[in-house]
């Protein structure tokens, strides 16, 4: 008989917690389509559908630059001292 058991438990972590890993130091580089570059970047100028872009973000989630390059994101948080993780 197997007794192991899976659980869906949902886990949520505050963005106080967030900014916390680190030790603030943690940026991810995300990538992102240009239809959806106005949700997290309003400012920026309007783009051509279909191009894929990269998104450095701070830890919380909070939007840092938008770049055509992954290795200018990468650069871009080795500039503000802070070390650049990949997210899928």
């Amino acid at each position: 008989m197997n007794t192991n058991t899976m659980t869906n438990e949902v886990h949520e972590i505050s963005a106080e917690a967030l900014q916390g890993l680190g030790g603030g130091k943690l940026a991810y580089v995300k990538t992102i389509r240009s239809e959806d570059v106005q949700k997290h970047f309003p400012q920026a100028p309007e783009l051509a559908a279909g191009t894929l872009l990269y998104a450095l973000h701070a830890a919380d989630g909070t939007p840092i630059m938008l770049t055509d390059s992954r290795e200018a994101a990468i650069a871009n948080a080795w500039s503000n001292e802070l070390e650049a993780v990949s997210v899928h």
